[in-house]
């Protein structure tokens, strides 16, 4: 019988990720701003503040293996996934008008210390002499004293980083004891929206491996990668437009920001249901997975198998590498938002851009890449790269040349791009038809696993020094990569050179 080469249908797996894209959207403005309305608008501890920012990883450890769980056993005429996605992205939609709102009066109650008002400083200036910075007992007392704090006009002086944003938040701090009901709703309003985005993230990242051969997963998760971070770029732009990054904009309204993300949400979630169609795409990518089968044997679409002891090996080594370096990596996404201007005297926009403008160049070539060497090789040298930028970013302060801090960024996107493109198909590499949402309910109960408990980790060690961030990321890089050495499976088949499909473009 002859076939046609096996080959990645771009243009369909471009329209299945654009779920992928709002997810990450979201998570974008999520992990970036909400730490730093916790910190500076209601004027949170680190540690505390990622207490708050675990709870969305705490839902997750749950939700996401029941709902693709859940969806693996959907029969919706609009396919396995599809029902989730529509109903989750309009559920968090809605509730990002809650966070608007409680941010919006929170934003107010603080007028009198926001930067337009001529007499913030003043205020300042007068507000209980018990208010310090956290850590700097004295500073702002000490500031005042040399009589600079009243002529400081300038906000991207290091003293405004350094006193007046941090006596803000010392401000915030005695305001939100004294007035708490915003802060109440805000969390209220967090954990509803998580909520709504644990009903889909399973089940949209389930998507692209139900409707691509097994073969071709690494370059689908590569397409798939590629929409997620022009997600996370697009959200960028926005917070630069918005200026969110810059220092004197601590404590103003994110209303206009999180409407602009709830508008891409949409407006990518319109055109996903106007075009993919799930239920025919899942049905030809099974019968060319049949096809691939060894000894032409057929594998049932929803049947199952038990793993191998090597296989249940490899898939706890590989889950448990999966959970470290999102530990290193997660730490920095959650915290350099308040690391950044303190730090380095930079906007963290930038470096984030930086960052997502690697993946996105590195996504497509990490896929080809996997496909010459194997994804373990490729995630191996993704850790490496990320794990030595993390370190380098160690030594990284506020003299230290602008484009060193831009150069480890760039290094570490490249790095993250390898490693997200290959770990995926890695896991649902070991699942069959049947449980794939299963099986990434596995993958996303490791990353969330360890995204509970690194932004309370890293916090705390926040409090007693901001420095150490970096290293507290090096560490636990680094120890991935030698749980990733032992992984044994998880790697795609490749195709015997007999079979009518030996010149497809992908093979191990």
């Amino acid at each position: 019988m002859n076939s046609a080469p096996l080959k990645l249908n771009v243009k369909k797996t471009v329209l299945v990720g654009l779920a992928f894209f709002l997810i990450m959207a979201f998570w974008q403005a999520y992990d970036t701003i909400v730490p730093k309305i916790l910190t500076e608008k209601f004027g949170m501890a680190h540690w505390l503040s990622g207490v708050i920012m675990a709870l969305d990883n705490i839902l997750a450890l749950f939700l996401l293996p029941f709902f693709g769980a859940l969806s693996d056993k959907c029969k919706s005429k609009r396919g396995k996934r599809t029902p989730f996605i529509l109903i989750g992205t309009l559920l968090s939609c809605l509730a990002i008008v809650g966070i608007i709102f409680a941010d919006g009066v929170q934003s107010s109650s603080l007028e009198a210390v926001d930067p337009r008002n001529p007499t913030a400083l003043e205020t300042l200036y007068e507000a209980d002499p018990e208010i310090r910075v956290e850590g700097e007992k004295g500073a702002l007392s000490s500031f005042i004293e040399k009589e600079a704090f009243l002529a400081l006009d300038d906000p991207e002086a290091q003293d405004y980083t350094t006193y007046v944003v941090a006596a803000r938040s010392a401000y915030a701090k005695e305001h939100t004891k004294s007035h708490p009901a915003p802060l109440i709703f805000f969390v209220l309003t967090l954990f509803f929206v998580l909520l709504a985005m644990g009903i889909f993230r399973s089940p949209a990242v389930a998507l692209m491996p139900d409707v691509t051969p097994k073969p071709l997963r690494s370059k689908g998760n590569a397409v798939i990668n590629l929409l997620g971070a022009c997600g996370t770029v697009s959200l960028i732009g926005i917070g630069m437009l918005f200026g969110t990054g810059k220092a004197e904009n601590a404590i103003r309204t994110y209303g206009g920001y999180f409407a602009a993300l709830a508008g891409v949400m949409l407006i990518a979630l319109l055109v996903f249901l106007l075009t993919v169609k799930e239920p025919r795409w899942a049905r030809e990518a099974e019968e060319q997975n049949r096809l691939l089968e060894d000894g032409g044997e057929e594998e049932p679409a929803e049947g199952t198998r038990a793993l191998s002891k090597g296989e249940k090996r490899s898939l706890i080594l590989l889950l448990a590498s999966v959970a470290l370096w999102y530990m290193g990596f997660n730490a920095v996404t959650t915290k350099f938002s308040v690391y950044a201007a303190p730090e380095l005297n930079m906007d963290f926009n930038s470096a984030m851009l930086v960052a997502q403008i690697a993946g996105l160049a590195s996504f497509l070539p990490a896929g080809m890449i996997a496909s010459k060497i194997g994804r373990k090789k490729s995630i191996l040298i993704g850790v490496g790269m990320l794990g030595s930028a993390m370190a380098v970013m160690a030594f990284v302060g506020k003299q230290t040349p602008a484009f060193l801090p831009i150069a480890c960024f760039i290094i570490a996107g490249l790095g993250w791009g390898m490693i997200n493109v290959n770990s995926f198909p890695m896991v649902v590499e070991l699942a069959t038809g049947g449980n794939v949402g299963k099986y990434t309910g596995y993958y996303y109960t490791a990353s969330m696993a360890a995204q509970t408990l690194t932004p309370v980790l890293s916090g705390a060690l926040m409090d007693l020094n901001m420095r150490t961030l970096f290293p507290y990321s090096a560490l636990f890089v680094a120890l991935s990569f030698l749980t990733m050495l032992f992984v044994k499976h998880g790697d795609s088949k490749p195709v015997s050179k007999k079979s009518v499909l030996e010149q497809m473009d992908v093979g191990d």
